[in-house]
């Protein structure tokens, strides 16, 4: 089977990985262009491309997709499979696989479709999540189903934990869905329009936290906006505003404390919420390291939290 793998998120690897030892071998890897990273904006590589250069898989990173369209057709590709690329495929793509173009989409469709499916699925509440195999239209995440597989999410699930459980569960429905296609079985599932969420991209300022809401809430948020965006408040320091990070593990108290007003009694850091409260074991203040809360409040003296 000729097959062409377009990606760049590190959940793809463990798939593209199941590719390059089980087969079929990758013609081709399609990445995004390397991008500038940290603080001295060091243009790097994601990191399928330098696991593709080690196999000796040809690298396309055009800036817009479209760009590879003749590069791709020269490879006559039967199969196209794509997962966490990063654009849009257009009608130039879609055409090109001779036999399917498969999208391997890391949740349960059809309930959340879009960027952020891992971290809603914690943030929800949701007793599983996993990933969906499904034919590519244009719209996102829309086409019909070939393969989902499920698996429970655990009480103290992050963001970063499922991810990595994810990426291996899809090189799982990449196995199953390729034999199916080979065989000429692959099923087209519809999706009932009616059952979907779309979830858009996170940025950083989406893990502020809102102290208004229940306790139980804001403890399934910083665990599924961990490691990223992360999680933030501004505490009140002498009169003055200051960003601190918080970490999970936390632990939903009983407690009567407005919202964002701050008890370290016993030594302990314990913010109110909308409904109940919230112990924070760890936090990490703006241009400081993480820290136990005790270490905090001894060196800092937060008024409350906004």
């Amino acid at each position: 089977m000729r097959l062409v793998f377009i990606a760049t998120g590190d959940i793809a690897l463990p798939s593209f990985r199941y590719l390059l030892g089980h087969g079929p071998r990758p013609l081709a890897l399609v990445t995004q262009p390397d991008k500038p990273v940290g603080r001295h904006q060091t243009l790097t590589p994601p990191a399928i491309k330098n696991a593709a250069l080690a196999a000796g898989i040809p690298v396309y990173q055009p800036e817009k997709i479209g760009d590879a369209t003749e590069r791709l057709a020269a490879l006559d590709p039967e199969v196209i499979v794509v997962m966490a690329y990063g654009q849009i495929l257009r009608k130039n793509i879609l055409t090109l696989a001779g036999r399917a173009i498969v999208n391997l989409h890391a949740s349960l469709l059809p309930k959340y479709r879009g960027a952020a499916c891992i971290q809603a699925a914690i943030d929800a509440g949701d007793a599983e999540s996993g990933v969906t195999s499904l034919h590519v239209i244009r719209e996102v995440d829309a086409g019909d189903v070939i393969v989902a597989r499920s698996i429970p999410l655990a009480k103290d699930e992050t963001g970063g934990t499922l991810h990595d459980r994810l990426a291996d569960l899809a090189a799982v429905v990449l196995a199953e869905t390729l034999t199916k296609i080979a065989a000429g079985t692959a099923p087209r599932h519809p999706q009932d329009t009616a059952l979907f969420s779309y979830i858009p991209k996170l940025e950083r300022d989406h893990g502020r936290l809102d102290w208004s809401q229940p306790a139980a809430a804001l403890e399934r948020r910083i665990r599924a906006y961990d490691p990223w965006p992360g999680t933030f408040t501004l505490a009140i320091e002498g009169g003055k505003e200051t960003r601190l990070k918080i970490h999970p593990p936390t632990i939903v108290v009983d407690g009567v404390l407005a919202p964002g007003e701050i008890s370290t009694e016993g030594g302990n850091l314990t913010v109110g919420c909308g409904e109940g409260a919230l112990e924070i074991p760890s936090v990490q203040p703006e241009g400081g390291k993480r820290m136990s809360a005790a270490d905090y409040l001894r060196g800092r003296k937060p008024q409350r939290f906004v």
